[in-house]
């Protein structure tokens, strides 16, 4: 305590008082300063200016790469498209290919064979086509059904 008396002057202590002094040596150095300085405020200052100010670049730059991977992942769907539909038209080039196509859908049959179409053998309701009309019925008869049909609506 003799130490912490030697760093006032004479002057010091007689202002204050030997009392006042005695209470200010027994509060010590730590309890009287801050533990908020002025340079860790600055940096804290700094770093929540720093966040704030980088905060709306960043959103926007993770929104724009999810984004572009939405694009990618489009354009690569439509390059697949595009190939399924060049193998697509390239089959339609196929004279047999279109042959049996016309055969499956439209019933057609070359000169001299026999066409023949066989009965499900169910007896319940007839077997109906993707629209909803009878495939005994020939092509002409169900293109004139749909024409019916989209006149109705």
């Amino acid at each position: 305590m003799a130490a912490d008396r030697d760093r006032f002057s004479t002057a010091t202590r007689l202002m204050l008082g030997e009392q006042a002094a005695a209470r200010v040596y027994r509060a010590g150095p730590a309890a009287r300063r801050s533990k908020l300085t002025g340079r860790a405020a600055l940096l804290a200052l700094v770093v929540c200016s720093l966040v704030v100010a980088l905060a709306y670049p960043t959103r926007l730059w993770i929104s724009q790469r999810a984004e572009i991977a939405d694009q990618q992942r489009q354009a690569q769907e439509a390059r697949e498209r595009v190939e399924r539909l060049r193998d697509l038209k390239a089959r339609w080039q196929d004279p047999a290919y279109v042959e049996r196509q016309a055969r499956e859908h439209l019933h057609y049959v070359r000169p001299g064979e026999t066409g023949y179409t066989v009965a499900d053998g169910d007896e319940g309701e007839p077997r109906r086509g993707p629209a909803g009309e009878s495939p005994d019925q020939p092509w002409y008869g169900r293109l004139w059904d749909g024409l019916d049909t989209a006149d109705a609506s």
